[in-house]
């Protein structure tokens, strides 16, 4: 998702230095879109007024900005006071904070401004992006982020975090529904197709419905280009705030257990529209021991 959201930024003006773990891929998206290929995140963040991030999760955010305990290549050995960090990933809303109070005290800024609308969202700049902090540092970076897609201000640093996983909590939820209706209609007799065109003009649609049975389950391309892996981890992160905040989330504790066996079904690096594979297959390994 990074690529396109770096080519908006270029396209609407921006001066943008790139790094990437795959050098190859950064210095092909540097040409291409004539930008600066840096060779360290030391360099980066000497080049840059705002550096944004869009990594796996927020260890490997930590560790970018600040260093194993501040050994290594970081970004905090470039970055001038009065700078700032944009953590445009999904991040455990608590580290977000953690880590905006450590920049604080060398005075670098930070918003945590996590996205949704996968990588076709990415592609056409239409992103729904969720920025907790300072109101008046969004402010300032709006014409930044608005070349990505709409942005919602949504509280104090962290809490755009917050809303992200909660938003792919819900997701998920939708989606397991839709995989169950999906499994029960087809043994029913019903086409798969018609069930989602019916949802779809009924109260049942969700963004799964919508957006990713016909493109990617019931085809079995199962390539939305969004891991099963970062899914589980966006749900636990949703349960760690559910507990922080000493909400039960009786639902969402089973969504997670049922999206971690489908993450056991798969292994590593499936799609997370696999998810309706697993279902489809008859999965959910706790049940069938609950029916031994």
């Amino acid at each position: 998702m990074g690529q396109p959201m770096a080519g908006h930024m270029v396209n609407a003006g921006w001066n943008l230095a790139i790094y990437d773990t795959d050098a190859g891929k950064a210095e092909a998206f540097a040409v291409s879109s004539k930008c600066i290929n840096v060779g360290s995140l030391a360099e980066l963040g000497e080049r840059s007024d705002v550096v944004v991030l869009m990594l796996p999760d927020g260890g490997i955010v930590r560790r970018v900005a600040l260093g194993d305990e501040g050994q290594g290549d970081h970004l905090l050995r470039g970055l001038k006071s009065g700078s700032a960090i944009i953590d445009m990933s999904s991040s455990a809303p608590v580290g977000t904070r953690e880590l905006g109070s450590l920049l604080q005290k060398r005075e670098i800024g930070m918003l945590d401004a996590p996205v949704s609308g996968g990588v076709p969202g990415a592609i056409a700049a239409t992103l729904a992006i969720m920025v907790g902090g300072d109101s008046r540092l969004a402010e300032h970076f709006d014409p930044l982020l608005a070349a990505m897609g709409r942005r919602f201000h949504i509280g104090p640093l962290g809490s755009g975090h917050a809303v992200k996983v909660l938003n792919n909590y819900v997701s998920a939820a939708g989606l397991a529904a839709a995989a169950e209706a999906l499994l029960v209609a087809e043994r029913f007799g019903v086409d798969g197709n018609v069930l989602v065109d019916v949802l779809n003009a009924s109260t049942g649609r969700n963004n799964s419905t919508e957006k990713k049975f016909k493109q990617y389950i019931l085809n079995r391309a199962y390539n939305s280009g969004f891991s099963l892996d970062l899914m589980v981890k966006d749900l636990k992160l949703a349960m760690e705030v559910a507990r922080a905040c000493d909400v039960p989330a009786e639902l969402g504790h089973s969504c997670l257990r049922l999206w971690e066996d489908a993450q056991s079904w798969t292994g590593s690096n499936a799609d997370h529209t696999e998810f309706a594979r697993f279902v489809i297959a008859g999965g959910a390994p706790r049940a069938a021991e609950v029916k031994g």
